[in-house]
């Protein structure tokens, strides 16, 4: 899928709110407790369904935000400076889009400022309003790039995420201590392979 086209969807779909509500939803986790088969009306489990709901909205908080609106105050006053602007290691938990499982790792994004820079807490804010969804990994870089890209307008955007994921270590095929990365460039890191090599020397 384009990534920018994915990105732009995803903003927009940020205006449309649920018509299911909380009363509803904790039926649903009823029902799901009652399907693996559990007793919902078991002491243990009586308020489980409510608090699934509460951790929910912390989990899939990024469906509230708008990343580009994170982006929108910006600071012009860099006294001439021209080289890259880099955050290593941005810790994140996310959630996997097939399995609802974790995935669980870091980022570093670099962007190489044209006139204006933005502070260093919005990157890992923008990271997290992704993050904060079910997501792939691969969507998710490529739609921190683009939003980058579009609220600063940098001269590049550069990212590297690693990452494990539960739905391989806990399910499935079940192999631990296993990560994937994925990287992407856009604009002068993409044109330039030195730009490229220096973004990851930087963040080894």
């Amino acid at each position: 899928m384009n990534s920018s086209l994915n990105a732009s969807k995803i903003i927009i779909d940020e205006d449309v709110k649920s018509e299911i509500s909380e009363d509803e939803a904790e039926k649903a986790v009823k029902i799901l407790i009652e399907y693996i088969g559990e007793d919902p009306n078991r002491e243990g489990l009586l308020e489980t369904p409510k608090r699934v709901i509460k951790s929910f909205k912390e989990f899939y908080a990024g469906y509230d935000q708008n990343p580009q609106e994170l982006l929108s105050k910006t600071f012009e006053d860099i006294e001439g400076y021209n080289d890259i602007v880099l955050l290593k290691n941005i810790n994140f938990e996310s959630h996997c889009e097939h399995h609802m499982v974790p995935i669980i790792g870091s980022a570093s994004i670099g962007y190489y400022p044209d006139k204006r820079v933005v502070g260093i807490s919005k990157l890992a804010r923008v990271l997290d309003a992704f993050a904060k969804r079910l997501q792939t990994q691969e969507t998710m870089t490529a739609q921190i790039v683009d939003c980058i890209d579009k609220a600063l307008k940098p001269k590049g955007t550069a990212i590297f995420i690693d990452a494990e994921h539960h739905c391989m270590s806990t399910r499935g095929v079940s192999k631990n201590d296993v990560t994937m990365t994925t990287n992407q460039f856009s604009g002068c890191f993409l044109e330039n392979v030195n730009l490229q090599d220096r973004f990851l020397n930087m963040i080894k």
